[in-house]
Order: structure tokens, then C-alpha cells, then sequence
């Protein structure tokens, strides 16, 4: 049946529209693509409830798009996976970089779910599986630690400079306070993970690879769940570890990466320098390019990347790291 917001175009297909969600801590405003109708609902069950009768026929929706937004979008992504509806998280740079590139430099919610629609519809950015409800906690968990990681390199750092006994004392009493959170937080990260088989076989997939111990692997599929479903170069694009090429006519500027997932990139790191060692693939191809004279930035950067690439085989053909034959 023919959506009625769009029987004044009868050259669009009902299967066009696309919407767009602004999400708030209090509101969630929805904008639909091409009509450019709008409301506003609060963001309770019962104002989501609203929204999806607003929705109407979900087999009319291509695409719905929102930004992610930390705790706000949970219950409303919930909501929306339950019935079938395709989702998209979008990066609020890139949605906002999408409103200044079409002109529109007001910011309002009603605005940005406008944008957000036409940003859906225009540029069809790609329609990924939503994390479950153990993939979000795992996350939730994977973000405590690596935040109490970041409190013990501070603390660390202030102890060196610091003058007075009780200061000090204070220091290591939150250094091992901190210890005691983090090997809390491992067993509670662990027991999650053998709560799902899948996501178990998963981690002992990635754990497999020489480089990438436990604390990677978590990382790995708290950061990126996506792994094992995408092509090479998507991996290394979603991670931000794939060269953005740069050139003009005859000039050609350096390539660099940019964008991407921050946490996934610090937690590769380490790995990345303990695989130039002791992965003997990985080493080879560290080898070659510091043979080649490439500054060693660019050696670990191309390391990161093979890491996420060999992962996202290996998680796709669910099979356990060996080593290619000589």
C-alpha cells in the first residue's frame, strides 16, 4: 500500500523514505525523507511507542538514521531492532560536516533530524547489525577499564613530581585502588564472555593471534563487533587505519590515516609492536618496509592495520591463527 505522506510524488517508490532521529537525554525529534514531515516525542518508552506509530509501515523505510549518543539512543535502538527496522548509527562529525556542506548552518533538533533524514537517503551509508544486549555491556565494561587505564598513567605521572609524604601516600593508595578495580573488571569482563559461546570462540580466535593477548581481544569485540563481516578494506576504513590518499593534478601530497574508532587504534598499538617481534608474518612484513626506508610510524600504522584485517578473516572463516607456510 502507497504511504499516503507520499502519493503527491508517484514517481518515488514507498520503499524510499528514510528517517531521520535527533536524540536527546529528554527528546527524540524524527524528520521523514522526501515529505519533511516532523514531531517531537519524549524520549520514555511511551514516547517511542509514539514515534513508531508515527513510523507507520516499517516496510516503507529504507534506512533510519541517528547519532550516536551514549546512553540516549540505547532504549530507542532497543525498540527499533525488535520490530525489524534498518538502523544506522552515524558519526555526529560527519552528520554535522553533511548540514554545513548543504548549507544549513542553524542548529536546532528539528534542523539536525532534517539533515539526518537527507544525510540517510543522499549518501546511503551502510546499514550494520545492532550490538545485543551482552555486547553493550561488554562495551560498558571495556570503557571502565580502559578509563581506569588512563587514571593509573595520571597517577603514575604525578607520583614522579610529587614533594610531600602525604600526597604520595595518597598516590599509591590510588594506584592500588586502582589495580584492585581493574582485576575486578577483567573477571567480570571474562565471566560475561563465557556467557555466550559465540562471543567466547570469538575471543579465543582473536587471542590466538600472536600479539593480541586477552585485554586486545575484549577490546576488539567490545569496539569493533562488526569484525568478520566486512571486506578488508572496510575493516581497515571503520578502524581509521586506511591510507587517505592525496592528490591534485600533477601534485601528490603524503597519505595519512584519519577517522575511525580512537579506542580501537590505542588498543592496537601495543599489539602492533609485540607483533613485529613475535608474529612471524607480521614481522616479515615490518621487515620489508623498514628495508624500504619507511619511517617507523608508518611501519606500526601498516602493522595495525594487517592485525585488523588477519582478525576480520579469521573471525569470518572462524578459524584459529597459524602461521603461513615459509
Amino acid at each position: 500500500m502507497t504511504h499516503p505522506l507520499v502519493t503527491s510524488k508517484p514517481e518515488l517508490h514507498p520503499a524510499s523514505i528514510t528517517i531521520g532521529i535527533d536524540v536527546s537525554k529528554d527528546h527524540l525529534d524524527a524528520a521523514r525523507y522526501p515529505s519533511g514531515e516532523t514531531v517531537r516525542v519524549t524520549n520514555t518508552r511511551k514516547g517511542q511507542t509514539a514515534l513508531l506509530r508515527w513510523i507507520g509501515d516499517i516496510q516503507t523505510v529504507t534506512r533510519v538514521v541517528f547519532e550516536a549518543t551514549g546512553p540516549y539512543h540505547r532504549m530507542l535502538e532497543e525498540r527499533l531492532a525488535l520490530i525489524g527496522l534498518p538502523m544506522v548509527k552515524v558519526n555526529p562529525r560527519q552528520a554535522r560536516r553533511f548540514a554545513e556542506a548543504a548549507g544549513r548552518l542553524a542548529k536546532t533538533d528539528r534542523v539536525d533530524a532534517i539533515m539526518l533524514a537527507r544525510y540517510g537517503a543522499l549518501l546511503e551509508p551502510i546499514i550494520r547489525p545492532v550490538r545485543s544486549d551482552l555486547q553493550n555491556r561488554l562495551a560498558e565494561l571495556v570503557a571502565a577499564r580502559r578509563s581506569l587505564m588512563r587514571d593509573r598513567t595520571a597517577t603514575l605521572n604525578r607520583l614522579k613530581t610529587l614533594t610531600i609524604d602525604l600526597l604520595k601516600r595518597h598516590a599509591r593508595h590510588r594506584l592500588r585502588q586502582i589495580e584492585a578495580q581493574v582485576a575486578s573488571l577483567d573477571a567480570a569482563i571474562e565471566a560475561l564472555v563465557a556467557e555466550d559461546p559465540n562471543l567466547s570462540r570469538r575471543r579465543d580466535v582473536l587471542a590466538s593471534i600472536p600479539g593480541l593477548g586477552l585485554v586486545t581481544a575484549h577490546a576488539l569485540l567490545a569496539d569493533m563487533p562488526e569484525l568478520g563481516t566486512m571486506e578488508e578494506g572496510q575493516a581497515a576504513s571503520l578502524a581509521g587505519l586506511a591510507p587517505v590518499t592525496r592528490q591534485s593534478g600533477a601534485w601528490r601530497g603524503r597519505s595519512f590515516i584519519q577517522g575511525g574508532r580512537a579506542p580501537l587504534r590505542q588498543a592496537l598499538y601495543m599489539p602492533a609492536m609485540a607483533a613485529m617481534r613475535f608474529n612471524p608474518d607480521l614481522k616479515r612484513v615490518y621487515d620489508r618496509l623498514n628495508t624500504k626506508g619507511k619511517h617507523a610510524k608508518i611501519a606500526i600504522t601498516a602493522i595495525m592495520r594487517k592485525l585488523v584485517i588477519l582478525a576480520n578473516a579469521l573471525l569470518r572463516d572462524n578459524r584459529l591463527w597459524t602461521p603461513k607456510a615459509a
